[in-house]
């Protein structure tokens, strides 16, 4: 999709606002718009932007751009009403792909809200199928597409690498098995939204579907799915799979 599909400050906002009004008061909203705009400001300060590069590790090792330390003021502020942009520490990666039991083969990676597209990267390394990156902000998936073409790697297994840039909630699934890889990536309506259409896509076409959901900030959202079970669980992240009966297993 192209970079039309990445949203307004105005729209974003919007949508943040009703979702807090409608859970927390019109008040508490309020305070809580204030608070995230005074530590945005924070953020943009040149220490605290420096504090950002931290992330740097696995940049320097494989030639690519994934830091959060350059991403630019309205993506970042887009954040503020969707989801701050985080690469995934590559040592719990791979502890999180370990806890799989899987073939992995027979599997495609899809990662919602694949930011500069770190997340792919690391998935190479495994024998995946196919692996996918949802990205709403173009921003970030414009990095994230010449990252994929940049790198290179005598540990890849997946040469096959797409990122997309589109809505989680309104991107078709494929009818196949999928390894589906969280960081937290949407607001608590988003995340019911998008679980509700994977519901839908379970039913018409079963098939085993493994989640892998980092910081489980809003684990309690996946209840609320009869086709999905807890497989496991770390403070760190938590493992979810489809239900036997759905995954044909």
């Amino acid at each position: 999709m192209s970079s039309d599909s990445s949203p307004q400050l105005w729209t974003a906002f919007r949508g943040w606002w009703h979702e807090q009004v409608h859970a927390k008061g019109r008040l508490a909203a309020t305070s809580l718009l204030l608070h995230e705009l005074w530590e945005f400001a924070r953020d943009s300060t040149a220490e605290r932007r420096q504090q950002r590069y931290g992330d740097m590790d696995y940049d320097w090792e494989q030639r690519v751009n994934t830091t959060a330390g350059t991403v630019g003021w309205r993506t970042r502020l887009l954040g503020v009403f969707h989801s701050p942009y985080q690469p995934t520490e590559p040592a719990l990666f791979h502890e999180m792909m370990a806890a799989l039991p899987i073939h992995f083969p027979e599997f495609t990676f899809i990662d919602i809200g694949s930011g500069k597209g770190r997340t792919l990267l690391m998935a190479s390394e495994y024998p995946f199928k196919k692996i996918v990156g949802i990205e709403l902000f173009s921003e970030l998936d414009q990095a994230a597409r010449k990252n994929i073409l940049g790198y290179k790697s005598p540990t890849q297994q997946c040469a096959t690498i797409e990122a997309v840039c589109a809505d989680a909630r309104q991107f078709d699934l494929p009818d196949e098995p999928l390894v589906l890889y969280l960081f937290n990536p949407l607001p608590e309506a988003a995340l019911h939204e998008f679980i509700a259409r994977l519901d839908k896509s379970l039913a018409k076409s079963p098939r085993a579907l493994w989640i892998v959901y980092h910081n489980p900030l809003l684990e309690p959202a996946f209840a609320s799915s009869p086709l999905l079970m807890r497989a496991g669980a770390t403070p760190q992240y938590a493992l979810y799979r489809t239900v036997e009966t759905v995954a044909g297993l």
